[in-house]
C-alpha cells in the first residue's frame, strides 16, 4: 500500500540519524540537505571524515593547496552516490548576487554547493570561500523515499545551523545536532527508563 505524504521541504535542514540506524555510512550521521522537492532529495553527510586531507585531494586534481587554514581539514564521505566526485559546501560569496562558480546550487539560508573545479582553483590560489566542507559523494533519496524513512523513525530533522557545519569539531557534530532539538542521545536509547 502506497502512503501519501504531506509535502515537506527539508532544504537547509539537518537529517540526524536515529540511534537505531545501524547502516555503516548513515549510522550516527548528520546530513545537510542541499535540495528537497517532490522529485527527491540530495544531501551531504557532514560528520564522517575520510582518511584523505584536502591537500591530498588537491594533488589528485593537479592543484596545490594555497590555504594553510585548510591544510588539516579532512575530505568527508558525503554519501554513497558518485564517491569519486567532489562536492564543496561553502558559504555564499558575499554580495555576489549569483554564484561566482560555474556549477553551483544556491541553498536558502546562505550556503552553496559547488561541483565545478573552479572553486578548488580559487582555493588553490589562496582565495575562494572562507568556510568550506568538501565531500566525495553525496546522499540521495528518490521520490517519497526520504519521507518514508522519516515516518519509519530513521531520521530526526531540524533547521540547519551553519556553525555546526563549519565551526563545530567533527566528533561533536552528532550530539550538537541532537541538542538543536533539545535532545540528548540517552533520551533516545532503547534502554532508557529500564531499571
Amino acid at each position: 500500500m502506497h502512503a501519501d505524504f504531506a509535502p515537506i521541504n527539508l532544504t537547509n535542514h539537518f537529517l540526524i540519524a536515529m540511534p537505531n540506524l545501524s547502516d555503516a555510512l548513515f549510522g550516527r550521521s548528520v546530513v545537510f540537505m542541499c535540495e528537497h522537492s517532490e522529485r527527491g532529495a540530495l544531501g551531504l553527510v557532514i560528520n564522517k571524515p575520510s582518511d584523505i586531507l584536502l591537500p591530498r585531494l588537491f594533488e589528485k586534481v593537479d592543484l596545490t593547496m594555497g590555504r594553510t587554514d585548510l591544510a588539516l581539514q579532512p575530505v568527508f564521505q558525503g554519501g554513497p552516490v558518485q564517491t569519486e566526485r567532489g562536492f564543496v559546501l561553502h558559504e555564499a560569496m558575499a554580495g555576489a548576487g549569483e554564484s561566482v562558480y560555474a556549477s553551483t546550487l544556491s541553498i536558502p539560508g546562505g550556503l552553496e554547493m559547488t561541483t565545478s573545479k573552479d572553486v578548488l582553483e580559487a582555493m588553490a590560489s589562496g582565495a575562494g570561500p572562507r568556510k568550506v566542507l568538501v565531500t566525495l559523494g553525496y546522499a540521495s533519496w528518490g521520490q517519497g523515499q526520504l519521507e518514508s524513512e522519516i515516518t519509519e523513525n530513521s531520521w530526526l530533522t531540524v533547521e540547519a545551523d551553519p556553525r555546526l557545519i563549519f565551526d563545530t569539531p567533527v566528533s561533536e557534530r552528532y550530539e550538537r545536532a541532537m541538542a538543536l532539538l533539545g535532545l540528548q542521545l540517552w533520551m533516545l536509547s532503547p534502554d532508557a527508563g529500564h531499571a
